[in-house]
């Protein structure tokens, strides 16, 4: 069976902050995008209950609901919104070639990957129970919420460090959970939590269970040495043991670092492929805010605008 082919200016991959924001910026500037939303429409927005850090709703949202109110904008100009997968890509060709879902293949004269990044989680069910009740993967993001409380933060690395010295700002106390007994952060990151006295560091440490019902209410740890266990009461538990970038599929073509994140060229969203932009948490691995995804998403509209208006008058 031949595979149907579809000629397209612009395909806006993936549909969170960032790919929401191209979608808006190109379709106003008459370039008809199609955007596939991908396997999780919204992005990590979809699981954040409420955003109170984006300007503009000085009420704060709910993250679906703000991804809705952007899918609704970039409709309202002409973006063509479509549920389905980029599952492999050529970009050697011109026009690119990228197939949805095995089986569908569209030719784009550019393309704009803003296929973001997702939380790695610890894997327990009560993790995923109370996602958005307690527990959350964004200190910056959900911080706020626990002023005043006791809360615990997993990890061991630079990110962990820096949430927890975060979250220490505004929890009345920080409990880090370390598995081992030594960080992999950085000693100027290490230094900084040792001394901090509103953080305590459990070592050799790790989760058993979250505990609570319909909102977390404490935490169940166990000593990996000796075995033993201890509840711990906290209202808030943060993970920050890494993000995996969704950039399987670009490795053959596009430029990118260890762990996976898109390599563009500073002050641009462009990658080594003339014609391929990327933005949001796909390149990003710094800052990963809503705002800044929707940013860069305006970049590579307005960069992929340029580059199709140089082919024209070439």
């Amino acid at each position: 069976m031949d595979q149907e082919i579809e000629k397209v200016k612009v395909l806006i991959i993936g549909s969170g902050p960032a790919g929401y924001t191209a979608a808006i910026y190109a379709s106003r500037a008459g370039l008809s995008p199609v955007l596939y939303t991908g396997g999780q429409p919204g992005g990590q927005l979809t699981i954040t209950n409420d955003v109170e850090n984006y300007p503009g709703y000085p009420d704060g949202v709910m993250g679906p609901q703000m991804m809705e109110d952007f899918r609704k904008q970039a409709e309202r100009f002409g973006t063509q919104v479509r549920y389905g997968l980029a599952t492999a890509v050529d970009f050697d060709s011109s026009p690119k070639k990228v197939t949805i879902d095995d089986q569908k293949v569209i030719e784009a004269e550019t393309v704009i990957i803003s296929t973001g990044a997702s939380a790695k989680w610890l894997g327990i069910e009560s993790e995923e129970r109370l996602n958005g009740k307690g527990v959350s993967a964004c200190a910056v993001c959900d911080g706020f919420f626990f002023r005043g409380q006791e809360v615990a933060i997993v990890g061991a690395g630079d990110t962990a460090c820096e949430e927890a010295s975060y979250l220490s700002n505004i929890c009345s106390k920080v409990y880090m959970l370390v598995r081992r007994d030594e960080m992999r952060a950085s000693q100027i990151m290490q230094k900084r939590v040792l001394s901090n006295p509103k953080i305590e560091i459990l070592w050799n440490t790790e989760t058993d269970e979250i505990l609570g019902e319909e909102e977390v209410n404490g935490v169940r740890v166990y000593n990996n040495k000796t075995g033993e266990k201890r509840e711990i009461a906290i209202s808030g538990f943060f993970v920050a043991i890494g993000h995996q970038p969704n950039t399987e599929i670009f490795k053959d073509y596009l430029h990118m670092d260890a762990a996976g994140y898109l390599k563009t060229i500073p002050g641009t969203t462009k990658t080594n492929i003339e014609g391929v932009f990327a933005c949001g948490d796909a390149q990003d691995n710094v800052y990963r805010q809503a705002v800044t995804a929707a940013g860069t998403g305006c970049m590579a509209a307005l960069d992929a605008e340029r580059f199709l208006a140089e082919l024209e008058s070439a």
